[in-house]
């Protein structure tokens, strides 16, 4: 009876010791950078298409594409895999964890959206992996997937739960950037007066613009579901895309792709100043 204790407080003290490693500091930081990039690249191929310039609607996968297609490309792909992966490992052991380096414990939720946020951003990571190594392929995308989880035996309720989900990670986003609350990570004592403002105005909306985009792909989930309709679903690039078609579309989609934009912007510096 006593060797189970033991080998759970063994298992307690390597985790700890992960959580104050250097090591880890680093991925994180490389993975903030990473994800900054990314979101950034989004943003710029949305305003470019809101103002006419012949840019597109693309999602995070196409980010890594269109990474790859850059001068130095692959050394930039390679860089950019390395960050994602650096990212998801930080989330996901931060979330077995439960808190970090330099910050305090997390609540449940916040644990259960690292687990979420490292599972997607290791996906990611593999998708960055199969594009260097020629093996990407344009796929079904997100309407195959939903088809084929809506045959399953209570897959109406399962799409919809995600939908509902997502629409609440968006209203989630939207609260943390009108409350500031991501401010409680950040080292904000280590800020000038002048970066501080900026990198509050970047927050707050890049958070929104993230509020929109993730409302909006939960809306159309929650409608695949309830229309058993599986083209009705979208990713990140089918929001922008719907965006630009609506009313004010071009103004609409070049909001959102500068708050999208910002957020990138806010991420490269939170890789600066994040607690982990």
């Amino acid at each position: 009876m006593s060797y189970q204790p033991q080998v759970v407080r063994r298992a307690e003290a390597h985790g700890e010791a992960v959580s104050q490693s250097n090591a880890l500091e680093w991925w994180a930081r490389a993975g903030l950078a990473a994800r900054g990039v990314i979101y950034a690249l989004v943003g710029l191929l949305a305003l470019e298409l809101a103002l006419g310039e012949g840019g597109e609607t693309t999602s995070q996968q196409g980010a890594l594409k269109e990474i790859a297609q850059q001068p130095f490309g692959k050394v930039l792909l390679i860089a950019t895999a390395i960050g994602l992966a650096g990212y998801a490992t930080w989330r996901l052991i931060r979330a077995a964890i439960g808190h970090g380096k330099e910050s305090g414990d997390d609540d449940a939720i916040e644990r259960i959206g690292g687990v979420v946020s490292g599972i997607g951003y290791g996906l990611l990571c593999v998708a960055a992996i199969d594009i260097l190594i020629g093996s990407s392929s344009s796929g079904g995308g997100t309407s195959q997937t939903t088809g084929g989880i809506l045959s399953w035996p209570g897959g109406q309720w399962i799409v919809g739960i995600a939908g509902a989900a997502t629409i609440g990670e968006g209203l989630h986003q939207g609260y943390k950037g009108i409350a500031k609350k991501f401010l409680e990570k950040s080292k904000t004592e280590e800020m000038s007066p002048r970066v501080k403002r900026a990198f509050t105005k970047l927050g707050i909306f890049g958070h929104l613009a993230r509020m929109v985009v993730f409302s909006m792909i939960g809306y159309f989930l929650v409608k695949a579901a309830i229309d058993y309709n599986p083209d009705a679903a979208v990713t990140l690039d089918g929001a922008l895309s719907k965006l630009a078609h609506a009313s004010f579309g071009p103004l609409a989609l070049g909001v959102v792709a500068a708050g999208l934009i910002g957020f990138g912007l806010y991420s490269l510096a939170d890789a600066r100043y994040r607690r982990v």
